[in-house]
């Protein structure tokens, strides 16, 4: 969701960079270094609290969880961009008879905010964080987005732009359509980039379907 579908990803870095300049007088730099905020994106809620809780050292996890949830839903709540391209692949979904999952690791209010944006009539069913026993980049929030679906994860492709979300839906056998908002998504078998979703063909997709058990 955030970054693939909505520009949010940016809200979000720019959230947790805010609350380092505050708290540490460093906004923290790009890239995935130990500093670097890219390592940030498309981490569950709890998990960015823990880090950012040790790397600042005078906050509590469940502070830093309270004033980042805070700040990052008021960011989308104010409004959120569509990314290029995000409603036509939908749509080309839809109408190829695709049922689709949100599978995010954001929490749910701020899930439901941007279902309400993008159209819940899109939506077959939607994952948050919280809603399985881990969140990315292990695999079970795109199983469980796929046994809701009744399909096997292998015949699912899961569109991400973080190398944690790749991480994620790569784990539980997914294919992945990747549009990297952040460095760190190497192409591979069953992990194909674009620039936008824009260049997104459902119907030109390079891999053949999944042979059954």
């Amino acid at each position: 969701m955030d970054g693939t579908l909505v520009d949010t990803e940016r809200d979000w870095l720019a959230t947790i960079a805010a609350l380092l300049a505050e708290h540490t007088g460093n906004t923290g730099s790009t890239g995935h270094g130990p500093d670097g905020l890219d390592a940030y994106a498309g981490l569950p809620l709890a998990d960015a609290a823990e880090r950012l809780a040790e790397r600042i050292g005078t906050l509590t996890p469940e502070t830093v969880r309270a004033r980042l949830d805070e700040t990052f839903t008021a960011r989308v709540r104010a409004g959120v961009a569509v990314q290029p391209g995000a409603l036509a692949l939908l749509d080309s979904a839809r109408d190829l008879g695709v049922p689709v999952a949100l599978v995010t690791a954001s929490e749910r209010p701020v899930a439901d905010l941007v279902l309400a944006t993008l159209g819940t009539h899109r939506f077959a069913c939607s994952v948050t964080a919280g809603e399985t026993s881990r969140g990315k980049p292990h695999p079970d929030p795109y199983l469980a987005a796929a046994a809701t679906l009744g399909v096997r994860p292998e015949d699912c492709l899961a569109v991400e732009d973080t190398p944690t979300g790749a991480a994620s839906a790569l784990a539980a056998g997914c294919r992945v359509l990747a549009v990297p908002t952040v460095d760190g998504i190497a192409p591979g078998p069953r992990t194909l980039l674009v620039a936008s979703l824009a260049e997104a063909d459902l119907t030109a997709l390079p891999w053949p379907p999944a042979a059954a058990d």
